[in-house]
């Protein structure tokens, strides 16, 4: 099996664990540490988020340059780079330390009006434990990147699954032990480093790379910035994406609001999770597309293909969170937390399109092209959340998820028009191909489902009875009537040695 299937099964595999844990954990997490304590550490996890911006960038960068120095088959220049890469990490580190001390110092004054005295102790124990955390965890990232660079997916990624397993279970034992948020957030730091070093030592004696300073190369560092520059433009619109909402509703509400308001936009992430697990593996493939000289079609082609299989899985998961979530928040988490199946819903909406186009951003990275994108998306993000600031003064976290999903809406249609006025790809044929048989389904079994919904009851026996028959009616009918050929002998290829092996 390729390293591709192996990395998207293993991305798979990552996701329902991670939303199957996440969903079991959530509720306990939130009784054992209430409300008010679980916003705040959510809050101060987003607040160490705007440090980690300082990576620059630099993370996908690695995945960038050692993809093309593997495909020039330039060894001496993939140790070179490696070497100056962390040479500027090593600064990163320093400036992750300085500026965490600066808002260490400042953080009386940002919450003095919306935490209590207690609340501000615990969360300036979290920062400073976080901060530390992020100072190590940002260089040692770059060997993940080393490895997706390399088409390695299965370790690192298999890796961080075992990470995931471990940390849940001592999660619980910690909270059932009477531990708080300050000690989870010890755990993560501790656990992160350990992954640290294991992936050090599997990009060092088994992929056997070796990072050598041949000569500092002032000009490779300014070409590695003029690339990453945009990814590092693009981790400052991730926060205002996911982050920066906590922040601000942390400022102008209460801990309370900011922990429903990140329930929400954790299941939106979710959400996102489904499609961003095809398509990361393919940055490498689309560096290799465009150093080939692939054609504006060929890589419409991929676009396509990929596009396809990530939008029939986003309705399934759409459709389904649209008719029954409300009832599965209320019996997951409570009804004090209704107001994040609507963020989430908003969130999952908005979300559809740059997910299912997620090809076309790995072909900007590829011809480094996404100053375009970096530039417009921070400008309407800025914008979003600055009208979702002013909306949540009086409508709470919707109304801060309905200003930033305005600007995400606007921005995607711009970038529809430059991807097909610059790039060249066929937006037109894409959308065309992606809603074509696919479409029809969608809205059909959303007739269907908007029935299964009316069967009366609440609990979690009627709320499960009514999620297998709408996800069968589903697949019975994408199958049969939404799914062209090549998809169909996909799904088989896929589904008949797992139907052997059950009957084995």
């Amino acid at each position: 099996m390729s390293q591709l299937k192996k990395g998207a099964i293993l991305n798979y595999t990552t996701i329902i664990l991670t939303n199957v844990v996440g969903l079991l954990l959530t509720p306990f997490i939130i009784r054992q540490l209430g409300d008010s304590e679980f916003g705040l550490y959510t809050m101060i996890g987003s607040f160490v988020g705007y440090i980690a911006v300082l990576d620059f960038g630099l993370s996908d960068a690695v995945v960038r340059f050692v993809a093309k120095y593997r495909a020039e088959k330039d060894k001496k220049g993939e140790e070179n780079f490696l070497a100056n890469t962390m040479l500027i990490y090593l600064v990163i580190s320093t400036l992750v330390v300085i500026v965490g001390t600066v808002f260490y110092l400042n953080m009386d004054s940002v919450f003095q009006n919306s935490l209590t005295a207690n609340e501000l102790v615990q969360a300036k124990i979290m920062f400073a434990i976080l901060v530390f955390n992020l100072a190590i965890s940002l260089p040692a990232g770059s060997f993940t990147g080393i490895c997706f660079g390399y088409e390695q997916f299965a370790f690192p990624k298999s890796a961080k699954i075992i990470r995931y397993i471990s940390r849940s279970v001592l999660v619980v034992a910690l909270l059932l032990l009477g531990g708080k948020a300050i000690a989870m957030v010890i755990l993560d730091t501790v656990l992160n480093i350990v992954l640290d070093a294991v992936l050090i030592w599997y990009v060092f004696k088994k992929l056997k790379v070796r990072i050598k300073l041949h000569q500092y190369n002032f000009k490779l560092v300014k070409n590695i910035f003029s690339y990453s520059l945009w990814i590092f433009v693009f981790v400052i619109v991730s926060q205002f994406q996911w982050k920066v909402g906590q922040m601000v509703l942390g400022v102008v509400a209460n801990t309370t609001v900011v922990a429903v308001f990140a329930v929400g936009v954790m299941l939106g992430t979710y959400y996102g999770a489904f499609s961003t697990a095809i398509s990361e593996v393919f940055l490498p493939r689309a560096t290799q597309m465009t150093v080939a000289n692939a054609t504006p079609e060929e890589l419409t082609d991929m676009m396509i293909r990929i596009g396809r299989i990530s939008f029939i899985t986003l309705m399934l998961v759409l459709g389904g969170f649209v008719l029954y979530g409300s009832q599965f928040v209320s019996l997951w988490v409570g009804d004090n937390y209704h107001d994040a199946w609507i963020i989430a819903s908003l969130i999952m909406l908005a979300y559809t399109v740059p997910l299912v186009q997620g090809f076309a951003n790995s072909i900007l990275q590829a011809k480094n092209k996404l100053a375009f994108k970096a530039l417009s998306y921070l400008l309407f993000l800025i914008l979003g959340t600055a009208f979702g600031a002013f909306l949540a003064k009086d409508y709470g976290g919707v109304g801060m998820i309905v200003g930033t999903v305005t600007g995400w809406v606007i921005v995607q249609n711009i970038m529809n028009v430059y991807y097909y006025k610059v790039i060249k790809l066929n937006i037109i044929r894409f959308f065309r191909e992606l809603l074509n048989k696919t479409l029809f389904v969608f809205i059909l079994t959303l007739a269907i489902g908007y029935a299964i919904n009316l069967i009366p009851g609440h609990g979690w026996l009627n709320l499960i009875a009514k999620i297998v028959l709408y996800v069968g009616v589903y697949i019975v009918l994408m199958y049969k009537f939404g799914i062209v050929e090549n998809e169909k002998e996909l799904f088989r290829a896929s589904l008949f040695p797992i139907l052997k092996r059950i009957k084995a």
